[in-house]
């Protein structure tokens, strides 16, 4: 009975993650509000009422793939806190992550890029958001404490430009502004770590205003 229960439950999970999967791909596709729910449920292959025995809504849907998504870069971050880098390799590898996403999921980063500015209400909604940036903070606090960076800025205002870098170059990708070759998202990389941890060296002072 356990064993018929498992695959069971594995089944659902396949047939939800197979429906986010469509839906990802039509967002990107058709942009999210004029996709329809009857859109998402042909691209996965199921009925139009077996979308709803997963999902309430389209909204929920794309709640869905914020939170997961950013759960994922939550534990991305965690797992690069926990190592023995320096500052600056941690927010290196941050980078990586963030910035390589566009090669291994180039229609999920088009619906975060879309998407985000209409849904601000969804980002006040998922908590990984907060607790992603509260990561990078610690990161940016831990060089602080340990002579690396410089300790007259904000940790929480760096996690922001730090982050906004980034994300301002994937948006450069979606909308075909920035060129995003192999050799190109390696020059971001590197641009955006040699920017903002340059500015974050202990040896900088703070220019007047």
């Amino acid at each position: 009975m356990l064993r018929r229960l498992t695959d069971r439950s594995t089944g659902q999970e396949d047939k939800r993650r197979l429906i986010l999967d469509a839906a990802v791909r039509v967002f990107a596709r058709k942009g999210y509000h004029t996709s329809r729910v009857s859109d998402i449920a042909e691209e996965a292959g199921v009925a139009h009422g077996l979308l709803y025995h997963y999902f309430r809504s389209k909204e929920e849907l794309l709640e869905t793939i914020f939170r997961e998504t950013w759960r994922d870069v939550l534990d991305a971050v965690r797992s690069i806190e926990e190592t023995d880098e320096t500052a600056r390799e941690r927010l290196a590898g941050v980078a990586k992550i963030l910035l390589r996403a566009w090669r291994r999921d180039p229609d999920l980063v088009r619906v975060l890029v879309r998407e985000v500015t209409r849904s601000s209400h969804l980002q006040r909604r998922v908590d990984e958001i907060d607790q992603a940036f509260a990561g990078l903070e610690r990161i940016i606090a831990r060089g602080q404490e340990e002579g690396e960076f410089r300790a007259d800025v904000d940790p929480r205002m760096v996690s922001y430009v730090f982050y906004g870098a980034l994300e301002e170059i994937l948006t450069g990708w979606v909308l075909g502004q920035l060129d995003d070759g192999d050799e190109q998202i390696a020059l971001a990389e590197q641009t955006v770590i040699e920017v903002v941890c340059g500015g974050l060296v202990r040896d900088r002072e703070a220019a007047p205003l």
